[in-house]
């Protein structure tokens, strides 16, 4: 894989030419910005900003009054290879709180695994309703603990507008050990692009380490590659990182998420 060019199209297709995660939500191109703006349960936040060291402060500054005119929590997506090169400082400066960082990792759907191995009693289970919602959020909870549970149900609502609204943009997936939710998964396509976007596969402490989330891995794969989707694109934690290099992921670029609350309630939006 050509790093330099699948780092150019995944800026151009996924971030200068973004579209909107949400049926609720929209993307704007205002300025030297690519924005998403909806609701309190989506994703708000900036996809891409052309600054330079004379102009970012000013762009700083017009979204955070932009975002806190609509009492929404957002997020400055910041990558590694962003500009200028003290962008993250500059954002400090301005009130934003960084999260952990995660790696962007990128691979070709043709040459990823597609069946999945599962461990012995556990099945996949397709999410198509508000019951297997429910179980997603579920799973979100005995994965994350109580600390994250708000945000799951919150981003099982988004969830569950896609599957009802816009179902084409969206695949999502429960791994069942019996009757009980273990781990969950999605895939979100962005239509008009080579890139679909896994998320979730956090799995309960008791069934890690037993190919749950490889599994999920190579049942979305085999759904992206049917649908003529070239690469799989991951926002991969430290945990995800080691599984998915030896599936053949290789890294693209290191991406961090910059809050600015400003006093606004959080939204509870998944980072992008």
């Amino acid at each position: 894989m050509d790093h330099e060019a699948v780092l150019a199209e995944y800026d151009r297709q996924i971030r200068r030419e973004a579209r909107s995660d949400s049926p609720g939500a929209r993307v704007e191109r205002v300025g030297a910005v690519v924005r998403q703006t909806g609701a309190a349960h989506d994703w708000n936040g900036i996809h891409w900003a052309d600054v330079d060291a004379a102009t970012a402060d000013a762009t700083i500054a017009e979204q955070v009054r932009y975002y806190t005119a609509l009492g929404r929590e957002f997020e400055w997506k910041l990558h590694s290879h962003d500009r200028p090169s003290d962008l993250a400082d500059r954002l400090r400066a301005a009130g934003f709180v960084p999260e952990p960082p995660e790696t962007v990792m990128v691979a070709e759907a043709a040459a990823l695994p597609m069946e999945p191995e599962l461990p012995e009693g556990v099945r996949l289970l397709p999410v198509t309703d508000a019951a297997g919602v429910r179980l997603m959020a579920d799973a979100h909870k005995v994965a994350f603990g109580e600390d994250e549970a708000g945000l799951g149900e919150r981003l099982a609502k988004r969830v569950l507008t896609q599957l009802t609204e816009t179902p084409d943009t969206i695949v999502a997936v429960v791994a069942m050990a019996g009757d009980e939710p273990v781990s969950s998964a999605r895939m979100e396509f962005c239509p008009g692009t080579d890139f679909a976007g896994l998320w979730g596969g956090g799995t309960a402490p008791r069934w890690r380490g037993k190919g749950i989330y490889r599994a999920l891995t190579a049942h979305r794969t085999r759904i992206a590659a049917e649908r003529g989707y070239r690469y799989l694109q991951v926002d991969a934690s430290d945990d995800s990182r080691p599984i998915l290099r030896r599936l053949g992921f290789a890294p693209l670029s290191v991406t961090t998420p910059y809050v600015y609350d400003g006093g606004v309630a959080p939204a509870g939006g998944e980072t992008r």
